[in-house]
């Protein structure tokens, strides 16, 4: 599984080129949360709770690498990237079952 957390500006694009390479499912979370900068600093107030998405994508092991390369390309901002861009998380998936046909399978 995959679960990125990108800038809410920068979903529609991800999911568009997500299901243009041929990887449509994915799950797609309102989140708020801050990262290592601790979130935003105007003046005297803290913005702690920074918006973001959380897209969630199961793939099979050898997609990994391309679906990741697709979020890298079009979640960051900017030549460099900047702080808030995101990130990306890989997890194991040990099993899967389709609920309406109880099959087991991906």
């Amino acid at each position: 599984m995959i679960k990125a957390v990108v800038r809410p500006e920068k979903t529609n694009r991800i999911l568009a080129e997500l299901n243009d390479a041929g990887f449509p499912a994915v799950t797609k979370i309102d989140v708020v949360g801050r990262g290592k900068q601790k979130g935003v600093i105007v003046g005297d107030v803290v913005y702690d709770e920074i918006p973001k998405e959380l897209l969630m994508i199961v793939v099979r092991d050898e997609d990994k690498d391309d679906v990741v390369s697709i979020i890298m390309r079009h979640a960051k901002t900017g030549e460099q990237g900047h702080y808030g861009d995101g990130k990306i998380f890989i997890l194991p998936v040990e099993e899967v079952y389709t609920i309406s046909s109880g099959k087991k399978e991906l």
